[in-house]
């Protein structure tokens, strides 16, 4: 089930905060539309962030009226720094807005020609993106062995790609080839990705998966509950994984209990020409963490602190799967980076 499509004109998509309760889609026409709907992650995912970016930037070239290419041109570059502002930390949001601009301004010919150009290049890069989720299920399916249980964070399936997943990528290939797996999931506060989406995608594909909180982690470790961890990635740079807040804590206690720890990314998450801390991780609003919904559960006037993300050193990866292969740590530096802010 793909996540995103285009069609003639009109870029369709769930909305992720009406899951698991309500299956609503949003119909967005204008480039605004999907900059509010990633700011607001009713869309989200690294993957599908930047394909949704990359449709955005479609959706301006099919809606103008400009009759000159330079303007056209003009307008796609208004609408990608609007995009560019809505989330800082996921590389993929400004490598796929970089390709698409740079695809317009490449095209020769009139203002039809470019837009043609720029719709076909952001389709272009949903269906690669299905594509590289399937070669990165198929590399990281060798690392799961039958019987195992593996642990993920956050929600890294069809929900936050195109289709079929990162870290979910992997679990749903192993299960796919028979092996009989379990996973763990965690609730993934403060926005709980992981009960409301990870435990969704899974229920409906039929893989035994057990919710627990992010605190029960270190439990569950501790008591041999837990085979492999497998997560995604917003941003992977010389010297860390950068991801959802939690992954780090995770990562140290695998590494208490030897407990392989794997990352999910494509290629388009490396951004392996800066280090950590040239990372910008995003702060987002307080009442993510004072409220539970629309219901507060924290007193009033409570200073908050409400990161997105944190950061996992490298030292406590135990491999990163992508499209092309499995990564240990020393290849990553091997590695030229291949994304730009």
């Amino acid at each position: 089930m793909r996540t995103i499509e285009w069609k003639n004109g009109v870029v369709v998509t769930i909305d992720q905060t009406k899951l698991p309760n309500e299956h609503v889609y949003l119909k967005m026409k204008k480039s605004s539309n999907v900059a509010s709907a990633i700011e607001n992650m009713k869309l989200r995912g690294a993957p599908l962030i930047g394909v949704a970016a990359a449709y955005g930037l479609a959706l301006t070239a099919f809606h103008s009226k400009a009759e000159k290419r330079e303007k056209l041109i003009k307008e796609i570059e208004d609408s990608a720094e609007i995009l560019r502002k809505t989330r800082p930390t996921a590389v993929n949001l400004f490598w796929a807005i970089n390709r698409i601009v740079k695809k317009a301004r490449e095209t020769s010919g009139d203002a039809k020609d470019v837009a043609d150009a720029v719709i076909a290049e952001a389709q272009r890069m949903a269906d690669e993106d299905v594509e590289v989720n399937r070669k990165m299920g198929e590399h990281g399916s060798k690392l799961i062995d039958d019987g195992d249980v593996v642990l993920t964070h956050c929600n890294a399936g069809s929900l936050a790609t195109v289709d079929y997943g990162t870290a979910l990528g992997v679990i749903r290939a192993a299960w796919d080839q028979g092996k009989q797996i379990k996973v763990i999931a965690t609730e993934t506060r403060p926005k709980l990705q992981g009960a409301r989406l990870t435990v969704y995608e899974l229920k409906r594909d039929g893989i035994p998966v057990t919710l627990i909180t992010d605190s029960m982690v270190g439990y569950v470790m501790s008591k041999q509950l837990v085979n492999k961890v497998v997560v995604g990635a917003d941003r992977v740079v010389r010297d860390a994984v950068i991801n959802k807040i939690g992954t780090y804590n995770i990562a140290v206690l695998a590494h208490e209990h030897v407990i392989p720890f794997y990352v999910a990314a494509p290629t388009s998450t490396m951004d392996l020409s800066h280090t950590s801390d040239d990372a910008v991780i995003e702060e987002r609003d307080p009442e993510e963490v004072t409220h539970l919904r629309s219901e507060r559960i924290a007193p009033k006037g409570i200073k908050v602190m409400n990161p997105a993300f944190d950061i996992t050193p490298l030292r406590y990866v135990s491999a990163v799967i992508t499209e092309e292969g499995i990564l240990y740590p020393e290849g990553l530096l091997k590695l030229k980076g291949s994304s730009e802010d």
